[in-house]
């Protein structure tokens, strides 16, 4: 049951992701493992994809979180959760994106801590992580990076069709085509009782795009012990007739809001990023790079 209330106090601090469990072993074992755990606990497998080798991300869903997706403004962002297993050196990390904190930065209904809770006690939590320092519930509910920087109201409109229907359609058969962005589906959430559905695109990064490639992005960024392979993958919502998707100044910096501005490992270093990941899921959005929204 969803609790419509906020739980969380205004001055406890939230990171990005929580780190379940660190172990030593086959990939493939823990993944399955892990995919066991999730289904074993209530969560339903919507898609499961490894962007890079060594990285494995499962995304689920459950009724709390579509509730609280059909309950919240364009809550299709917040209507499922990844789960990660990633292979650094000899060791294997499972973490999983932090409910609560993202239930703030998509401005939700409910927190999301139930939903915590149950990915805590199917997979384990050894802390969460991401920023040096977390954010408070204030903050990531008007959150952007920096002064002028796009909030999450600041959604792009990729592409505009005569009704859901028809754009479901045609999203659907773009990301199953060859085509021009490198944009693939992942995964599909409908929320119930609205013309809303997200779905969650691997971006391979062609070389008209090179720089919205996944790897390539967090080849640059994700470069602390513990990796925030969660990041992935972005998101297309269908919202009545319009297909959007958020900014990537502010989707990449809710996921990595310490990340430096300028220097190594910096937004610098992906600077071509917003546009090139827009024209990719505008071609994943069955439009073209000159498409009107």
């Amino acid at each position: 049951m969803l609790c419509f209330s906020v739980s969380v106090s205004a001055e406890t601090l939230l990171k990005t992701f929580i780190l379940a469990d660190t172990k030593s072993g086959e990939m493939t074992t823990i993944v399955n493992e892990t995919r066991d755990k999730l289904t074993g606990a209530g969560f339903e497998v919507v898609g499961e994809y490894s962007p890079y080798p060594d990285a494995t991300i499962i995304i689920v869903t459950n009724d709390a979180l579509k509730q609280n997706a059909a309950a919240s403004e364009f809550g299709a962002f917040g209507a499922a959760q990844r789960v990660t297993v990633t292979k650094v050196k000899d060791q294997i990390q499972v973490a999983f994106t932090n409910p609560t904190y993202l239930s703030h930065a998509y401005r939700m209904q409910a927190d999301l801590s139930d939903v915590a809770s149950q990915l805590k006690q199917a997979l384990g939590d050894q802390g969460e992580y991401g920023p040096d320092k977390g954010l408070t519930t204030k903050k990531l509910r008007k959150y952007h990076y920096k002064w002028l920087m796009p909030y999450f109201d600041d959604r792009i409109g990729l592409m505009t069709y005569k009704s859901y229907e028809e754009a479901i359609e045609k999203v659907e058969a773009a990301l199953q085509s060859d085509n021009k962005g490198g944009a693939k589906k992942v995964y599909r959430v409908d929320v119930p009782g609205k013309q809303e559905t997200v779905i969650g695109v691997s971006l391979s990064g062609p070389d008209n795009v090179e720089c919205s490639g996944d790897k390539y992005i967090m080849d640059r960024i994700d470069f602390k012990d513990i990796k925030s392979t969660g990041h992935l993958p972005y998101e297309i919502v269908v919202s009545g007739n319009k297909v959007y998707t958020l900014p990537a100044e502010f989707r990449i910096a809710i996921s990595f809001p310490d990340l430096s501005m300028i220097g190594s490992n910096s937004f610098a270093s992906i600077m071509c990023a917003p546009d090139a990941i827009q024209t990719a899921l505008t071609f994943g959005s069955g439009g073209t790079k000159s498409s009107d929204f």
